[in-house]
Protein backbone atom coordinates (compact mmCIF):
# COMPACT_ATOMS: atom_id res chain seq x y z
CA UNK A 1 0.00 0.00 0.00
CA UNK A 2 1.06 3.32 -0.68
CA UNK A 3 1.07 6.56 0.95
CA UNK A 4 -2.39 7.57 1.69
CA UNK A 5 -3.53 11.04 0.51
CA UNK A 6 -5.75 12.45 2.76
CA UNK A 7 -7.08 15.21 -0.21
CA UNK A 8 -8.25 12.18 -2.39
CA UNK A 9 -11.61 12.09 -3.76
CA UNK A 10 -14.12 11.14 -0.83
CA UNK A 11 -15.60 7.92 -0.73
CA UNK A 12 -19.85 8.44 -1.14
CA UNK A 13 -20.88 9.30 1.77
CA UNK A 14 -24.59 6.74 1.92
CA UNK A 15 -22.08 3.76 0.71
CA UNK A 16 -18.26 3.96 2.33
CA UNK A 17 -16.17 1.44 1.47
CA UNK A 18 -14.89 -0.25 4.46
CA UNK A 19 -12.65 -2.90 2.80
CA UNK A 20 -11.52 -6.10 4.54
CA UNK A 21 -12.25 -5.79 8.04
CA UNK A 22 -8.90 -6.73 10.17
CA UNK A 23 -11.10 -7.95 12.75
CA UNK A 24 -14.57 -9.27 12.49
CA UNK A 25 -16.24 -6.95 15.35
CA UNK A 26 -15.05 -4.05 13.42
CA UNK A 27 -17.12 -4.89 9.74
CA UNK A 28 -18.37 -1.36 10.67
CA UNK A 29 -15.64 0.66 12.31
CA UNK A 30 -17.24 4.12 12.07
CA UNK A 31 -20.97 5.96 11.77
CA UNK A 32 -21.85 9.01 10.26
CA UNK A 33 -24.92 10.31 11.68
CA UNK A 34 -26.56 12.99 9.28
CA UNK A 35 -29.32 14.77 10.28
CA UNK A 36 -32.52 14.73 9.34
CA UNK A 37 -32.56 18.71 7.34
CA UNK A 38 -29.68 19.34 5.06
CA UNK A 39 -26.55 19.41 6.56
CA UNK A 40 -24.58 22.56 7.79
CA UNK A 41 -21.23 23.77 7.06
CA UNK A 42 -20.23 22.26 10.59
CA UNK A 43 -19.29 18.45 11.47
CA UNK A 44 -18.58 17.35 14.76
CA UNK A 45 -16.02 14.30 15.10
CA UNK A 46 -15.27 11.83 18.17
CA UNK A 47 -12.48 10.09 16.93
CA UNK A 48 -11.27 8.72 20.44
CA UNK A 49 -14.60 7.48 22.07
CA UNK A 50 -14.75 3.97 20.02
CA UNK A 51 -15.07 1.55 22.41
CA UNK A 52 -15.25 -2.08 20.80
CA UNK A 53 -12.41 -3.84 21.26
CA UNK A 54 -11.55 -6.85 18.88
CA UNK A 55 -11.02 -10.52 20.84
CA UNK A 56 -7.41 -10.29 18.93
CA UNK A 57 -6.42 -7.52 20.27
CA UNK A 58 -7.07 -8.63 23.86
CA UNK A 59 -5.49 -12.09 23.66
CA UNK A 60 -2.64 -10.45 22.42
CA UNK A 61 -2.57 -7.85 24.95
CA UNK A 62 -0.94 -8.10 28.31
CA UNK A 63 -3.15 -5.72 29.54
CA UNK A 64 -6.60 -6.53 30.66
CA UNK A 65 -9.66 -5.22 28.82
CA UNK A 66 -10.56 -2.80 31.51
CA UNK A 67 -6.66 -0.95 31.37
CA UNK A 68 -6.45 -0.89 27.95
CA UNK A 69 -9.77 1.42 28.36
CA UNK A 70 -7.50 4.08 30.01
CA UNK A 71 -6.82 5.98 26.64
CA UNK A 72 -10.39 5.81 25.48
CA UNK A 73 -12.02 9.25 25.30
CA UNK A 74 -15.05 7.65 27.12
CA UNK A 75 -18.50 8.79 26.45
CA UNK A 76 -17.36 11.67 24.02
CA UNK A 77 -19.87 10.34 21.37
CA UNK A 78 -22.82 10.24 24.10
CA UNK A 79 -22.20 13.94 25.06
CA UNK A 80 -22.36 14.84 21.02
CA UNK A 81 -25.33 13.05 20.17
CA UNK A 82 -27.73 15.66 19.94
CA UNK A 83 -25.34 17.62 17.13
CA UNK A 84 -27.44 15.95 14.17
CA UNK A 85 -30.33 18.38 15.91
CA UNK A 86 -28.76 21.34 14.74
CA UNK A 87 -28.10 20.61 11.22
CA UNK A 88 -24.43 19.09 12.69
CA UNK A 89 -23.33 15.61 10.87
CA UNK A 90 -21.90 13.18 13.54
CA UNK A 91 -19.18 10.87 12.62
CA UNK A 92 -17.53 8.95 15.35
CA UNK A 93 -15.79 5.91 15.62
CA UNK A 94 -16.40 2.32 16.91
CA UNK A 95 -12.74 1.19 16.93
CA UNK A 96 -10.58 2.19 20.17
CA UNK A 97 -7.86 4.11 20.21
CA UNK A 98 -5.73 1.75 21.58
CA UNK A 99 -6.15 -0.37 18.79
CA UNK A 100 -5.93 2.76 16.09
CA UNK A 101 -5.19 5.94 16.43
CA UNK A 102 -6.61 8.15 13.58
CA UNK A 103 -5.37 11.45 15.00
CA UNK A 104 -1.70 10.54 14.04
CA UNK A 105 -0.23 10.68 10.34
CA UNK A 106 -0.85 7.58 8.76
CA UNK A 107 2.36 5.84 8.83
CA UNK A 108 3.52 6.54 12.13
CA UNK A 109 4.79 3.32 13.23
CA UNK A 110 7.80 2.57 16.18
CA UNK A 111 9.75 0.01 14.28
CA UNK A 112 10.64 -1.60 17.84
CA UNK A 113 6.82 -2.73 17.60
CA UNK A 114 7.02 -4.98 14.37
CA UNK A 115 8.49 -8.20 13.27
CA UNK A 116 10.42 -6.90 10.51
CA UNK A 117 11.41 -3.95 8.13
CA UNK A 118 8.82 -1.27 7.61
CA UNK A 119 8.87 0.69 4.74
CA UNK A 120 11.10 4.05 3.88
CA UNK A 121 7.96 6.80 3.97
CA UNK A 122 6.87 5.69 7.71
CA UNK A 123 7.66 8.18 10.33
CA UNK A 124 9.51 6.64 12.78
CA UNK A 125 11.28 9.55 14.40
CA UNK A 126 8.36 11.69 15.62
CA UNK A 127 7.83 12.65 19.45
CA UNK A 128 4.32 10.93 19.39
CA UNK A 129 6.05 7.25 18.34
CA UNK A 130 8.89 8.31 20.96
CA UNK A 131 6.23 8.62 23.66
CA UNK A 132 4.96 4.91 22.68
CA UNK A 133 1.79 6.71 20.73
CA UNK A 134 2.29 6.65 17.04
CA UNK A 135 -0.59 5.25 14.68
CA UNK A 136 -0.67 1.65 16.28
CA UNK A 137 0.08 3.01 20.03
CA UNK A 138 2.67 0.79 22.44
CA UNK A 139 1.40 1.81 25.41
CA UNK A 140 -1.72 3.17 27.23
CA UNK A 141 -2.27 5.02 30.45
CA UNK A 142 0.78 5.62 32.49
CA UNK A 143 3.34 4.17 30.06
CA UNK A 144 2.07 0.40 30.41
CA UNK A 145 2.78 -1.50 27.25
CA UNK A 146 0.35 -2.90 25.14
CA UNK A 147 2.07 -5.92 23.85
CA UNK A 148 4.68 -8.45 25.47
CA UNK A 149 6.29 -9.31 22.03
CA UNK A 150 6.53 -7.79 18.23
CA UNK A 151 3.56 -7.70 16.06
CA UNK A 152 3.55 -8.79 12.28
CA UNK A 153 4.12 -5.48 10.16
CA UNK A 154 1.27 -7.22 7.91
CA UNK A 155 -0.86 -6.27 11.41
CA UNK A 156 0.02 -2.34 11.55
CA UNK A 157 -1.13 -2.33 7.44
CA UNK A 158 -4.55 -4.25 7.83
CA UNK A 159 -5.36 -1.90 10.56
CA UNK A 160 -4.69 0.95 8.68
CA UNK A 161 -6.08 -0.35 5.60
CA UNK A 162 -9.48 -1.43 7.62
CA UNK A 163 -9.86 1.61 9.72
CA UNK A 164 -7.73 4.41 9.29
CA UNK A 165 -8.40 4.77 5.17
CA UNK A 166 -12.08 4.76 6.07
CA UNK A 167 -12.01 7.38 8.44
CA UNK A 168 -10.03 10.00 7.20
CA UNK A 169 -12.06 9.53 3.19
CA UNK A 170 -15.33 9.58 4.99
CA UNK A 171 -14.36 12.79 7.04
CA UNK A 172 -12.70 14.40 4.08
CA UNK A 173 -15.84 13.78 2.24
CA UNK A 174 -18.10 15.33 4.73
CA UNK A 175 -15.73 18.41 5.12
CA UNK A 176 -15.90 18.45 0.93
CA UNK A 177 -19.33 18.21 1.00
CA UNK A 178 -20.36 21.03 3.41
CA UNK A 179 -17.85 22.80 1.70
CA UNK A 180 -19.33 22.44 -1.82
CA UNK A 181 -22.70 23.58 -0.48
CA UNK A 182 -21.93 26.29 1.72
CA UNK A 183 -18.55 27.70 1.36
CA UNK A 184 -16.69 26.87 3.88
CA UNK A 185 -16.47 23.93 6.19
CA UNK A 186 -15.89 23.91 10.15
CA UNK A 187 -14.55 20.94 11.83
CA UNK A 188 -15.47 20.45 16.11
CA UNK A 189 -12.96 17.61 16.55
CA UNK A 190 -13.37 16.32 20.21
CA UNK A 191 -11.51 14.65 22.95
CA UNK A 192 -11.21 13.88 26.55
CA UNK A 193 -8.37 14.27 28.73
CA UNK A 194 -7.55 12.96 32.12
CA UNK A 195 -7.90 15.67 35.37
CA UNK A 196 -4.16 14.93 35.84
CA UNK A 197 -1.04 14.91 34.40
CA UNK A 198 1.75 12.38 34.12
CA UNK A 199 3.23 13.19 37.15
CA UNK A 200 0.02 12.83 39.08
CA UNK A 201 -0.89 17.09 39.75
CA UNK A 202 -4.48 18.36 38.76
CA UNK A 203 -5.18 19.77 35.90
CA UNK A 204 -6.56 23.19 36.28
CA UNK A 205 -8.96 23.41 33.14
CA UNK A 206 -11.82 22.50 32.45
CA UNK A 207 -11.98 22.28 28.64
CA UNK A 208 -8.84 22.88 26.28
CA UNK A 209 -9.63 24.66 22.96
CA UNK A 210 -7.06 23.95 20.42
CA UNK A 211 -6.43 25.77 17.42
CA UNK A 212 -2.83 25.96 16.40
CA UNK A 213 -2.48 29.12 18.29
CA UNK A 214 -5.03 30.59 15.77
CA UNK A 215 -3.65 29.09 11.98
CA UNK A 216 -6.65 25.93 12.17
CA UNK A 217 -9.56 28.37 11.90
CA UNK A 218 -11.04 31.79 11.87
CA UNK A 219 -10.94 33.32 15.13
CA UNK A 220 -14.69 34.01 15.39
CA UNK A 221 -14.99 29.83 15.74
CA UNK A 222 -12.59 29.72 19.09
CA UNK A 223 -14.16 33.05 20.39
CA UNK A 224 -17.43 31.61 20.44
CA UNK A 225 -16.53 28.27 21.85
CA UNK A 226 -14.73 29.88 24.85
CA UNK A 227 -17.62 32.59 25.00
CA UNK A 228 -20.19 29.97 25.62
CA UNK A 229 -18.48 27.22 28.15
CA UNK A 230 -16.56 30.36 29.97
CA UNK A 231 -20.77 31.91 31.03
CA UNK A 232 -21.22 28.72 31.90
CA UNK A 233 -18.53 28.63 34.44
CA UNK A 234 -15.89 26.31 32.88
CA UNK A 235 -12.10 26.87 32.93
CA UNK A 236 -11.27 27.43 29.67
CA UNK A 237 -7.77 27.64 28.50
CA UNK A 238 -6.71 27.69 24.82
CA UNK A 239 -3.79 25.73 23.23
CA UNK A 240 -2.22 24.71 26.48
CA UNK A 241 -1.64 21.84 27.03
CA UNK A 242 -3.22 21.00 23.87
CA UNK A 243 -2.37 22.64 20.56
CA UNK A 244 -4.47 20.63 18.43
CA UNK A 245 -2.98 16.96 17.23
CA UNK A 246 -2.57 16.11 13.54
CA UNK A 247 -6.41 16.01 12.79
CA UNK A 248 -6.76 19.72 13.45
CA UNK A 249 -3.47 20.63 11.07
CA UNK A 250 -4.49 18.53 8.37
CA UNK A 251 -8.17 19.35 8.36
CA UNK A 252 -7.85 23.50 9.64
CA UNK A 253 -6.60 25.14 6.03
CA UNK A 254 -8.68 28.58 6.72
CA UNK A 255 -7.16 30.27 3.53
CA UNK A 256 -9.20 27.93 1.77
CA UNK A 257 -12.68 27.62 3.64
CA UNK A 258 -11.85 24.98 5.84
CA UNK A 259 -11.21 25.80 9.48
CA UNK A 260 -10.85 22.88 12.50
CA UNK A 261 -10.76 23.31 16.06
CA UNK A 262 -9.94 20.57 18.74
CA UNK A 263 -12.21 20.64 21.89
CA UNK A 264 -10.52 18.91 24.91
CA UNK A 265 -12.65 18.21 27.98
CA UNK A 266 -11.36 17.48 31.42
CA UNK A 267 -12.69 13.94 32.21
CA UNK A 268 -13.56 14.34 35.51
CA UNK A 269 -16.14 16.98 34.46
CA UNK A 270 -18.79 14.02 33.59
CA UNK A 271 -17.36 10.54 34.16
CA UNK A 272 -15.32 8.38 37.11
CA UNK A 273 -12.20 7.70 36.08
CA UNK A 274 -11.30 5.29 38.17
CA UNK A 275 -14.53 3.00 37.40
CA UNK A 276 -15.18 4.86 33.82
CA UNK A 277 -18.94 5.23 35.08
CA UNK A 278 -20.46 8.36 34.05
CA UNK A 279 -21.72 10.76 36.68
CA UNK A 280 -24.58 12.61 37.84
CA UNK A 281 -23.04 15.23 35.75
CA UNK A 282 -22.69 13.87 32.54
CA UNK A 283 -26.78 15.54 31.05
CA UNK A 284 -25.58 18.95 32.21
CA UNK A 285 -22.42 19.22 29.83
CA UNK A 286 -24.07 16.91 27.10
CA UNK A 287 -26.65 20.26 27.65
CA UNK A 288 -24.00 23.01 27.64
CA UNK A 289 -21.99 21.54 24.71
CA UNK A 290 -25.01 21.67 22.57
CA UNK A 291 -24.89 25.28 22.89
CA UNK A 292 -21.27 25.76 22.51
CA UNK A 293 -22.15 23.95 19.23
CA UNK A 294 -25.62 25.60 18.65
CA UNK A 295 -23.76 28.83 19.28
CA UNK A 296 -20.57 27.98 16.74
CA UNK A 297 -23.50 27.37 13.68
CA UNK A 298 -24.89 30.73 14.60
CA UNK A 299 -21.55 32.49 14.00
CA UNK A 300 -20.56 30.38 10.96
CA UNK A 301 -24.17 30.91 9.39
CA UNK A 302 -25.61 33.55 10.78
CA UNK A 303 -27.85 35.29 7.72
CA UNK A 304 -26.71 38.40 6.34
CA UNK A 305 -23.35 37.33 7.90
CA UNK A 306 -20.07 37.38 5.63
CA UNK A 307 -18.27 33.89 5.48
CA UNK A 308 -15.70 33.35 8.02
CA UNK A 309 -12.80 35.31 6.97
CA UNK A 310 -9.63 33.61 5.33
CA UNK A 311 -6.24 34.39 6.19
Amino acid sequence: MDRFDLKASALPLSSPDFGTPCAPELARPLELIDPAQSPGPVVVSSPHSGAIYPAALIAASQLDAFTLRRSEDAFVDQLLSSAPELGVPLLKAHFPRAYLDVNREPYELDPRMFDGPLPSYVNSRSLRVAGGLGTIARVVGEAKDIYPRRLPVSEAFARIEALYVPWHRTLRGVMARAHRLHGQAVLIDCHSMPSHNGRAERIKTDIVLGDRYGTSCDPAVTDAADSVLSSLGYRVSRNKPYAGGFITEHYGDPAMGWHALQIEINRALYMDEATLEPLPSFEDLKGHLHQMIAQIVEVVDRPGQRRLAAE
